[in-house]
C-alpha cells in the first residue's frame, strides 16, 4: 500500500512523528549541510517536513506528490510551491534542479525505474539525489501506523542495484532510525542514545537508508521516454 498523505501530515504531528523527522533531518543535513544559495531543490514523495533546510537558502524548493499519494501542501507560513502530478511525467523542464530529495516516494513508487528514470531527466549533470527509504531488515518497515511502514522497503544493495540501472552512481551512504518505532514517550526522550548506540552496535538494523548518488552520464543512452501524462495541481503555500 502506498504511503498516504493525509496519514503521513498525521504522523508528522504527532510526538513520534515530531522526533523521527528530527533524527531523520540531522543525517540529511550532514550529508547537505550547505547548499549553494540560490540552488533549486525538488523534494518528491512527502518531502515537505524535511526541506524546511534548505527552503531559506534555496531560490526555488518545491514539493512534489505523486498523484497516487494525494496532495500535501506546505506548513503555514512557506513561501514556496507544492504540486502534484504523475511520477512518470513531472511537469518540469530538463535540467532544472540541482538537488532532488527522495522521501516516502521511492517505496510508494507504481513503478520506481521511471519514477528515477523522469528524476534523472530534471536533474542538472552535476546535480544530486538523495534518497530515504526504509530498510528491509529495520523495525521501522514492519510497522504500518507509520508512513515508513508502507509501500516497499529496500535493502541498501536494492537500492545500488536500481540506481545503477537508472543511470545514477552512488556516492555516499548513511543510516537513521535506530529508534524503536514506539509510542512510549520515555523511549522517545531517550532517541539520541538509541541512535548512538544502534550506529555503533547494529548498523545494518536501521530503521531507514539514506542513499546520496549522482548521474552517471556515460552510462547508456536511456531508452525512449514513455508518453506523458501531465496532471498538475499547483498552488503556493
Amino acid at each position: 500500500m502506498a504511503t498516504d498523505a493525509h496519514s503521513a501530515a498525521d504522523f508528522y504531528g504527532t510526538a513520534r512523528g515530531g522526533v523521527a523527522a528530527r533524527l531523520l533531518r540531522e543525517r540529511l543535513a550532514a550529508l547537505w549541510p550547505q547548499p549553494v544559495p540560490g540552488i533549486a531543490v525538488l523534494g518528491i514523495g512527502y518531502a515537505a517536513p524535511y526541506l524546511r533546510l534548505w527552503r531559506e537558502s534555496a531560490a526555488r524548493c518545491i514539493a512534489l506528490t505523486p498523484a497516487q499519494v494525494g496532495a500535501a501542501r506546505w506548513p503555514a507560513g512557506a513561501l514556496n510551491l507544492s504540486c502534484t502530478a504523475e511520477e512518470d511525467a513531472l511537469p518540469f523542464p530538463d535540467l532544472c534542479f540541482d538537488r532532488v530529495l527522495l522521501v516516502h516516494g521511492l517505496e510508494a513508487a507504481e513503478n520506481a525505474r521511471r519514477l528515477l528514470r523522469e528524476v534523472w531527466r530534471v536533474l542538472k549533470d552535476d546535480g544530486r539525489l538523495l534518497i530515504v527509504a526504509p530498510n528491509r531488515r529495520g523495525l521501522w518497515a514492519h510497522v504500518e501506523s507509520t508512513p515508513f511502514g508502507q509501500g516497499q522497503p529496500y535493502s541498501p544493495g536494492q537500492i545500488g542495484r536500481l540506481l545503477a540501472a537508472s543511470m545514477f552512481r552512488v556516492e555516499r551512504r548513511d543510516t537513521a532510525l535506530y529508534l524503536p518505532p514506539t509510542t512510549w514517550r520515555l523511549i522517545l526522550r531517550g532517541a539520541p542514545l538509541w541512535e548512538a548506540a544502534g550506529r555503533r552496535l547494529a548498523p545494518r538494523f536501521a530503521g531507514i537508508t539514506i542513499t546520496e548518488a549522482v548521474k552517471d552520464i556515460y552510462a547508456a543512452v536511456p531508452v525512449r521516454a514513455v508518453p506523458r501524462r501531465r496532471m498538475v495541481l499547483a498552488e503556493a503555500a
